[in-house]
This record gives structure tokens, C-alpha cells and sequence, in this order.
């Protein structure tokens, strides 16, 4: 996922994922291999070249075993799975025995429901119409293809393999396997980008015609190649001006189409929005599995290594503790034992709180006022009321009725009991970035 501002991508990364303490019915797995790190890439990858896929990469054939015996070390807490998502790196450089493999061991462990949604991300020119075939017969009933953009200089410039001609057969490709709901991914604020190239390539998506959109706004990391040439806002990176108007086109193009606006970055036909991705919008528990994988169970968020090495040993050193987050060995936990864990933290009330703030107002609906009372008091939600009021009397705030009208505020500007708070579309999901960093500044004062 590439979520749309600077603030939100940074606060994703480093915060704990909590909310509720259910029992999950989701599971990620990442799959890390990639041809080529593409130049904005700071996720866990591992580079295996245009001649290497499924049986014929010892790298690959090794690390499918590892993740399934993650999956059989990981204790079974009760739900059958409801979503499943492939993520990567390049996950169509799986070979269909291998998914196949990993989705037997995934049922054999937790149960995966008939009705599942079982998602796969897919890049132009990896993948064939037979092996696609095999993955719905395996179970996959949903795909993303990473296309970024319909014009070969800015896939070139941006270090993708592949080209404008390689996606649209695999689109051709994707409707021959009979796979109805399939996403596209584009990115916006790209090198040498212009609002033109933008706009061209929101209407060659729309005309493709998929159920799934997804518009992300260009991150320059630290550590990738874009993070050493350019600087954020400066040329040949578009300005912030065009980036924002970028944004504005995509959300009038997309929306006059059909789709949905139905989160930050995310658009679909009705029907059709990510099941999947709305469990980490929602906040709700989900199974991680994979190199480099965030798993939020019982309360507590755990991040595995993020190189390949390092996630073997730990899987080897979990044999046998069948502990979903954090196996305990006389008293002390994963992270004390194996220090290669990235991040092992169990969440505190302040976090559950910031972080159903933060990921439920990436939601078109935004979070509910009667369930932050229930679970945060009323008193919490007047502070976080007292703090976004500015931005309400701005428009970039908002508050609806269950029945999705315009909520009037109460007697000395009170907020109603029932409805939702939520960002105003555009503007308020444009400057989210500025809300979110004045309305967890001044939470934080408190704490």
C-alpha cells in the first residue's frame, strides 16, 4: 500500500496498528521477489533478475517452505479466514504450485471461508494466461495490476520492467482467465510528470474499465534511488501545487466514471471496494506472514526482519513455540530473545486511540462518534472535537448523519451523539497530512 501524504505514510510505518482485540480473519503474506527494485521501492525486496520465477530460483523454492512453516508455527486462533492478500514485491513470480502450496497450508492451518476474498498483486509481464488460470483455480478471485502509468518514459523513469504495450495484454490476459475484479494501481507526482500525462492516464484506466482503482501520491523515501536524485517538490518532481491538482483531477475523473471515492487513495465500482485493505482501515486484527510482515494479534504488533537471512533464523527459532505474535520463553519475549524483530510492542489505550483516528478518517465515511464514546469516553471525543473544530469552520472537517446528510451541531457547538466525523473530499483528504499532525500533537499533550 502507498498511502497518499508524507505524514500518513511516516506515521503507518512507525506506529503500532491496534484497535480492536479480536480474533483475526485476515492474513498477509508477502511475497518479496522482485526483476528490479523500482526506484521509489523501500519495501522488503530481494532482487532476482528477468530470467527467474517459481521452480527454476532456488531463492524462491526456499523461501515458499520457510513462509509455510511460518504458517503452520503461527497458533490458530479460532476464525476462518475471510480475506487473504498476496502482496510484494512481485508475487506473480510465484509459479502456481507454489500458491497453490501456500494457499493449502493457509486452509489446512486456519480454515479459509468459501467466500473469501483472495487477492494477488500482479505486474505487467510476469505472468501468463495459463498461470493465471491456475491462480483462480487455486483460490485467487481478485488481482491488482501495478501498472503506475501509460506512458513509457515515465515507467522507464521510474525503474518499472515493464511497458505501456505489456499493460494492456496483461488486462487482455487477466479478462481471458475469467478474473472479473481486478484493481489498477497508477501513481501521481512522478518525475517529469505533468498534469497531462495525469490526466491521460486516469482515462486510459477508466477505459480499461476495471471494478478497482487505486491513485497513490509519488513518497520519495530515504534510502531509495528516488531519495538520493531528487528532493520532494522540487523539479523534476512535480510542484506541490500540481501534485494537489493531480489529486483534484483524479477524484473528478474517477468519480464522474462511476467509481466510488471510498478512501484516500482508493476507488471502486459499488460492490467492489479491497475487503481486505478495509480490515487495517477499520483497525481490526489480522495475521502477518513473510519476510519484512506486520501482523497485529492480541493486542500486539509485531514486524519480522526485512531481510531474508535474518526471517529464516527467526522462523527456525520459532519452531515449535506456536505463538501468533510474540512467543514467551521464561518470562521473556520474542523481542528480547531474537533481536532481528523489527518491532514487538504491545499497544496502550493512547495508541488504539491515535490509531482509529488515523486510519479511520482515511475512510469516505470517516469513524464513528458513537463507538469513539463507547470505547474512548465521551470526554476524549470532546478533546478531539475541541482540536478539529478549526478545520470543520474551514470545510476540510465534517460531520455526517447515519443516513449520510449533514449533521447540525448542539447547543454551545456540540457534536451529536450518533453519526460520523469525517474528511471532507477533496480538500480534506488533501490536507489530511496537517490535520492529523495538529490533532495527534495535541492528543499527545494529554498523555
Amino acid at each position: 500500500m502507498n498511502p497518499t501524504t508524507d505524514y500518513l505514510t511516516f506515521e503507518l510505518k512507525k506506529s503500532v496498528q491496534a484497535g480492536n482485540s479480536g480474533i483475526p480473519s485476515s492474513a498477509y503474506l508477502h511475497i518479496p521477489f522482485c526483476r528490479r527494485r523500482c526506484y521509489y521501492c523501500d519495501f522488503p525486496v530481494f532482487v532476482v533478475g528477468d530470467r527467474k520465477n517459481g521452480e527454476n530460483s532456488g531463492t524462491i523454492v526456499q523461501y515458499v517452505a520457510v513462509l509455510c512453516q511460518e504458517i503452520q508455527e503461527t497458533k490458530n486462533l479460532g476464525a476462518s479466514l475471510k480475506t487473504v492478500f498476496f502482496g510484494g514485491g512481485t508475487p506473480s513470480l510465484l509459479s502456481v504450485s507454489q500458491l497453490s502450496n501456500i494457499l493449502e497450508t493457509l486452509d489446512g492451518k486456519f480454515g479459509i471461508a468459501a467466500e473469501a476474498e483472495i487477492s494477488i498483486e500482479i505486474d505487467p509481464g510476469t505472468f501468463t494466461l495459463e498461470q493465471l488460470r491456475g491462480y483462480a483455480a487455486a483460490g485467487v478471485n481478485r488481482v491488482s495490476l501495478g501498472v503506475q502509468a501509460f506512458q513509457d518514459e515515465l515507467l522507464q523513469a521510474c525503474g518499472r520492467s515493464h511497458s505501456v504495450a505489456d499493460i494492456f495484454e496483461a488486462v487482455e490476459i487477466v479478462r481471458s482467465a475469467g478474473i472479473v475484479n481486478f484493481s489498477l494501481d497508477l501513481i501521481s507526482g512522478l518525475p517529469h510528470q505533468t498534469l497531462e500525462h495525469w490526466e491521460t492516464s486516469l482515462k486510459s484506466a477508466v477505459e480499461i474499465g476495471p471494478t478497482h482503482l487505486s491513485s497513490y501520491d509519488l513518497i520519495v523515501e530515504p534510502g531509495t534511488a528516488f531519495g538520493r536524485y531528487f528532493e520532494a517538490g522540487a523539479q523534476p518532481l512535480p510542484a506541490d501545487e500540481t501534485a494537489a491538482e493531480m489529486y483534484r483531477l483524479a477524484r473528478s475523473i474517477l468519480t464522474e466514471a462511476g467509481y466510488e471515492h471510498y478512501e484516500i487513495s482508493n476507488y471502486a465500482k459499488p460492490g467492489y471496494q479491497c475487503r481486505h485493505n478495509r480490515v487495517y482501515w477499520e483497525n481490526r486484527p489480522y495475521y502477518g506472514l513473510g519476510m519484512g510482515a506486520a501482523s497485529y494479534v492480541e493486542g500486539r504488533r509485531l514486524t519480522r526482519p526485512r531481510k531474508t537471512q535474518e526471517y529464516y533464523h527467526w522462523v527456525r527459532s520459532i519452531s515449535g513455540l506456536n505463538s501468533p505474535a510474540t512467543p514467551q520463553i521464561g518470562g521473556e519475549t520474542q523481542q528480547d530473545i531474537y533481536p532481528a524483530i523489527e518491532q514487538n510492542v504491545q499497544v496502550s489505550e493512547n495508541d488504539v486511540l491515535l490509531e482509529t483516528l488515523m486510519l479511520g478518517l482515511r475512510l469516505a465515511e470517516g469513524v464513528s462518534l458513537s463507538a469513539l464514546t463507547e470505547k474512548f469516553t465521551q470526554q476524549t471525543v470532546d478533546k478531539i472535537w475541541h482540536c478539529l473544530q478549526p478545520y470543520w469552520r474551514q470545510g476540510w472537517v465534517e460531520i455526517m448523519t447515519e443516513d449520510r446528510g449533514s449533521a447540525t451541531l448542539g447547543e454551545g457547538g456540540k457534536l451529536p451523539l450518533s453519526g460520523n466525523l469525517r474528511l471532507s473530499d477533496p480538500e480534506g483528504f488533501l490536507f489530511s497530512n496537517t490535520i492529523l499532525a495538529d490533532l495527534f500533537s495535541k492528543l499527545g499533550e494529554d498523555n
